[in-house]
């Protein structure tokens, strides 16, 4: 069997992290088969959807390295959905409901009072042919239900195990609209069966919808995916957090958030796998598993995910940031300052540390040892090694050693306390602007 996987967006708004480790998912699941990943843009609400939304959730993949094999839409796909619901229809699998929002709500308010679970009475069901017709009369335009059969809904869920509804317990959901708008269970499983999707990989919030639609693959002679229903995110207050639905690409980007740490963060959360900071996707398709991910929800820590960023980041090559480090900075000076990153838009920073112009304020007591090293440093091969040969010479010329040593030559050489290795920094500073500081200093 071809393993093929989708990852299904509304676009009535932008994503959010947890559409990116859904996203993410089906593509680690697909890639780690040798199959195939689809974008589906879930568009039947016309009112809503915005083509803005599609190039935004484009880029966001994209940003991502996460790149479709596919795409389809399914406000192109209408036709098959009327197709589909006649037969439906005509099968007796869909039915037309007269009943209003509000008397909706007061029967299951009724319910609820009662003590009893909330569940549509299939009133509708009861109706004659002649009293429907009189209700369109009457302008009623009827929603559609999809009839639920009596038979147990049972499948293996990778993420959750054996799974059992009874439909007795469940009203007859609703697929259509009174304007004739879809509602999303309906098209999901026409696509779903159309475009061949071997496993649907979601969030656990749908497994209730999954109940339902298994019965709509059979109703459609379908054969049904395979279902992973993955347990939610939660943020650091241990509930469900709306913050995280305003975390999207946009604001990673901002904070200096390597995609390559995302990845690894999301990659791996709700697994009993170590998250690690691989810069190469390869190890996490490798090692994903359904097997390995729990049931409890899952933490996001944007504390976690800057330490892993960190860490990406000290492994970055110069090509892949070139473009976005300063016009003259070199392989060399980012070999030198990429330790000390969080992110890399903090080499400007130090760039600007190496290039200057710099403040620093030494020590009364530290004026004339850094006159020493004034006077050391223009005498140094600085063609070789110039900090060992200055702390060299100093240290015989001085007797200072340790701290007393290095931090006021740092502190007149960069105008901080601590940052990247003197070693490397210094020759990037060039013995011109390293002789100016120090002389300045005394």
């Amino acid at each position: 069997m071809t393993v093929i996987t989708r990852f299904a967006p509304s676009p009535t708004g932008t994503l959010h992290v947890g559409n990116l480790r859904t996203a993410l998912h089906n593509w680690l699941f697909a890639k780690r088969h040798g199959g195939r990943f689809l974008l589906r843009i879930d568009d039947t609400d016309a009112e809503r959807s915005e083509e803005r939304h599609i190039d935004a959730i484009r880029a966001d993949l994209a940003w991502m390295g996460l790149a479709p094999d596919a795409e389809e839409r399914q406000s192109a796909r209408f036709d098959r959905y009327q197709e589909r619901f006649a037969e439906l229809r005509a099968a007796g699998r869909v039915y037309p409901a007269y009943e209003t929002a509000q008397e909706l709500e007061l029967k299951r308010k009724i319910l609820l009072g009662r003590g009893l679970p909330p569940i549509y009475d299939r009133a509708a069901l009861g109706l004659s042919d002649t009293e429907c017709a009189r209700l369109e009369a009457d302008g009623v335009k009827p929603h559609w239900r999809f009839r639920l059969d009596t038979s147990a809904i049972e499948w293996d869920d990778l993420v959750r195990g054996p799974q059992r509804f009874d439909p007795a317990a469940m009203s007859d959901p609703v697929v259509r609209r009174a304007d004739g708008s879809w509602l999303y269970l309906l098209p999901s499983v026409i696509d779903d069966a159309d475009m061949g999707i071997s496993h649907v990989v979601r969030g656990e919030d749908h497994v209730s919808n999954t109940a339902s639609q298994l019965q709509m693959f059979a109703a459609l002679g379908a054969q049904p995916p395979r279902f992973a229903h993955e347990a939610l995110l939660t943020g650091n207050e241990g509930k469900l957090s709306k913050r995280l639905g305003s975390l999207g690409v946009d604001h990673f980007r901002e904070t200096g958030i390597e995609p390559q740490a995302l990845l690894a963060l999301l990659g791996r959360l709700g697994t009993s796998d170590p998250v690690e900071p691989f810069v190469d996707a390869a190890p996490l398709i490798e090692s994903f598993d359904f097997a390995r991910f729990g049931r409890a929800p899952a933490r996001f820590d944007e504390a976690e995910l800057a330490a892993i960023n960190a860490k990406i980041v000290h492994q970055l090559r110069f090509d892949a940031v070139r473009d976005r480090l300063p016009d003259r900075m070199t392989a060399a000076a980012w070999e030198a300052i990429r330790p000390n990153l969080t992110s890399v838009g903090e080499a400007r920073d130090w760039w600007s540390v190496v290039e200057g112009p710099i403040e620093s304020l030494p020590a009364e007591e530290d004026r004339a040892f850094l006159a020493e090293a004034a006077a050391a440093a223009a005498m140094i091969d600085w063609s070789a090694d110039p900090w060992a040969q200055l702390t060299s010479a100093l240290k015989e010329g001085t007797g200072r050693k340790g701290r007393a040593l290095f931090l006021p030559l740092r502190l007149a050489l960069t105008g901080r306390e601590h940052g990247p290795d003197m070693a490397a920094l210094l020759p990037l500073i060039g013995k011109e602007r390293a002789l100016e500081r120090l002389g300045a200093s005394t």
